[in-house]
């Protein structure tokens, strides 16, 4: 259960930002540009968070080997809190001008660097240390938090979108789930205080599957496997980000509607995610880890090719895309995490799968929202698919390249 709220309270964070990436930041710090040049802006701002991560993960890693877990869990989600609720102070550009571009990216990079440090390897233990058959539902059970924390950041902002005036919700109506993000965090470092003084966690850290090395002699002893880690659930990334942030912009920027509807259906999708989540566990447990995660990869390649378009389809369109593309990610999210972290030598996992995580998001996802909206605005929507085509294709070379070097290792 800690390692759920951990997730949840990450992801809200994370999907609040997102959010207000649409529907505030291009009025609120670039009022001085057309609307989608503003998301555009807004979009590059939010791709800091994942070139900082693998800094915060160096940054916190040391901090762990001299501090202890709780000492890097409290300065992480201290960090991260404050990085979030002070986006919530902050000034127009009308008010403070350029300053408040700075400003931003700034607590945006603070967000990146804590995310690096709120890493607490369980997911992928979770899935090696599981009962034999029962892998793939022990990997899937720390996804959820992060379709959990998409839930409740939509909902939030969909209700003050829908219940306030525009005047009132860009004055102070935006400012209060940045708020309730630090509130939340404040009970999640309650929970993994408390799981991170458990026998159980105890006995991991003493038996090296939680002890942090420094992050140059894991790259140096790792990295072939690490960068193998970070392509293998690229698809999934990049399918995360293509799903949860850029339809809102293109339908905020391209379509009438306002986003309250398009947040309520994302909510609902998302629904549909969680139990898709759940499945994978099943799934995955009868056809193993890796069959699965290139069977998404595959669907996600078609899915890629058709889909986007149902985005300009109106309120049938938009559901039947939200809907098929959260059950595609749950299947796949749900068994994402450490795919190759049984690889890694002991010594060097718990650091290793660290970065496998931080490479992952960053190649992946860092930069899907900005690189579909730009596609999709030049090309038009099929063009979209192409980012997560990619991504696809990449997941796909990189677990046909771990099993041969699999196979190699074992013949």
């Amino acid at each position: 259960m800690g390692v759920v709220i951990g997730r949840a309270s990450e992801f809200f964070d994370f999907f609040v930002y997102a959010i207000a990436s649409v529907v505030v930041f291009p009025k609120l710090v670039f009022p001085f540009v057309d609307p989608l040049t503003g998301t555009i802006y807004s979009f590059a701002i939010f791709a800091l968070a994942f070139i900082a991560r693998p800094f915060g993960t160096t940054l916190f890693m040391a901090i762990d080997r001299h501090h202890g877990r709780g000492a890097k869990l409290t300065a992480a989600l201290f960090l991260l809190g404050t990085s979030t609720v002070a986006i919530a102070f902050l000034p127009s550009h009308n008010t403070l001008g350029s300053a408040v571009v700075w400003m931003l990216a700034i607590l945006r990079i603070g967000q990146g660097l804590a995310w690096g440090g709120t890493w607490d390897g369980l997911a992928p233990l979770l899935a090696m240390r599981a009962p034999e058959g029962r892998r793939g539902w022990y990997a899937m059970l720390p996804q959820l938090g992060a379709l959990i924390g998409l839930i409740i950041a939509s909902a939030l902002f969909a209700f003050f979108l829908g219940n306030l005036s525009a005047a009132d919700f860009f004055d102070w109506g935006w400012r209060y789930p940045f708020f309730v993000a630090f509130a939340i965090n404040v009970v999640a470092l309650f929970s993994r205080l408390r799981m991170a003084v458990t026998p159980q966690y105890a006995a991991l850290f003493e038996s090296g599957d939680l002890e942090p090395q420094p992050v140059i002699d894991t790259l140096r002893s790792e990295g072939k496997d690490i960068l193998i880690g970070a392509f293998a659930p690229l698809a999934t990334f990049a399918l995360f980000h293509m799903v949860t942030v850029f339809p809102l912009s293109w339908v905020f920027l391209f379509t009438s509607e306002r986003p309250t509807r398009f947040l309520i259906i994302e909510v609902g999708a998302a629904f549909c995610g969680l139990i898709a989540v759940f499945a994978s566990g099943v799934i995955a447990d009868r056809i193993g880890r890796r069959r699965l995660l290139a069977g998404s990869a595959v669907a996600i390649a078609v899915f890629s090719g058709f889909a986007p378009q149902f985005l300009a389809g109106g309120f049938l369109g938009e559901t039947v895309f939200m809907v098929v593309a959260f059950i595609l990610l749950g299947i796949s999210f749900g068994q994402s995490s450490g795919i190759v972290a049984s690889k890694f030598t002991p010594k060097y996992r718990y650091t290793a799968s660290a970065l496998t995580n931080d490479f992952a998001w960053l190649f992946g996802a860092g930069f899907a929202p900005l690189a579909a909206l730009l596609l999709s605005s030049h090309f038009g929507l099929p063009a979209s698919g192409g980012y997560l085509l990619s991504g696809a294709i990449c997941t796909m070379v990189a677990l046909t390249l771990n099993r041969r070097l699999e196979l190699a290792a074992s013949g």
